[in-house]
């Protein structure tokens, strides 16, 4: 492995939970995940009864924090209900999944590292028969 290699494994592997925190100022405060970085940002949304597939990613790492809640989540080996505000982190490599078993939507906001790009997914199991 080179030093570029094990440099960029060495960044996605490292928890980003520890990474956040919050600011507070007089009209309320802030919460900060990440300081000049190249990351991508999206807000998930899972339908009542719906969930992702369930996938690994070699090229990037996500920190989510979970928005509505409760929403059922897995990583790895472990599997949970997580309430808004919970945060989530899915190193490079590691098998995860999003589900809502609640009656409404659920909302995870999700920073990834590392480089990204949709293909970049590998679907180990998929409720709508993707690949």
């Amino acid at each position: 492995m080179t030093d570029r290699s094990r440099e960029m494994t060495d960044h996605l592997a490292r928890d980003r939970t520890d990474d956040v925190f919050v600011v507070e100022r007089p009209w309320g405060r802030f919460q900060q995940f990440t300081l000049n970085e190249p990351v991508t940002v999206k807000t998930i949304t899972v339908e009542a009864g719906r969930r992702l597939s369930l996938q690994r990613h070699a090229s990037r790492s996500e920190l989510w924090q979970v928005l509505d809640g409760p929403l059922d989540i897995t990583v790895g080996d472990r599997s949970w209900s997580a309430a808004a505000g919970e945060l989530v982190w899915v190193t490079c490599g590691a098998v995860h999944r999003i589900g809502n078993s609640g009656a409404g939507p659920g909302r995870i906001l999700e920073i990834a590292f590392g480089d990204f790009h949709e293909d970049d997914i590998e679907r180990l199991e998929d409720d709508y028969h993707r690949s």
